[in-house]
């Protein structure tokens, strides 16, 4: 897979990860497991990056006698997510083309 389109994809896992509620890395992770494995190494940078962007917000809670960072949404990831669903459908149109073509 092409690695910028992976990455793309990568980042709009997490955001449709916590898309309904705000989430820590741990839970993020075990959210995603059954789509597509994800380790800590790979996740945080992709929350930094997102957040960096906009498309997440933070804020650290104690819970347990240490502290959490929580992530959430923004309107700007919510659009992330709009705009990848866009490309796939686009992505999708075309394969059908391409595939067309195989079947002839």
């Amino acid at each position: 897979m092409d690695a910028q389109l992976k990455k793309g994809l990568l980042d709009v896992c997490v955001l449709s990860a916590i898309r309904r509620e705000e989430s820590y890395g741990y839970k993020i992770i075990s959210d995603l497991e059954p789509y597509i494995e994800i380790s800590e190494s790979t996740l945080y940078p992709i929350l930094r990056r997102l957040e960096q962007s906009g498309a997440v917000k933070t804020r650290c809670a104690e819970h347990n006698g240490r502290l959490r960072r929580y992530f959430r949404i923004t309107p700007s990831g919510l659009q992330k997510i709009e705009d990848f669903v866009e490309t796939i459908d686009q992505f999708k149109k075309i394969s059908e083309f391409i595939l067309q073509g195989e079947r002839e």
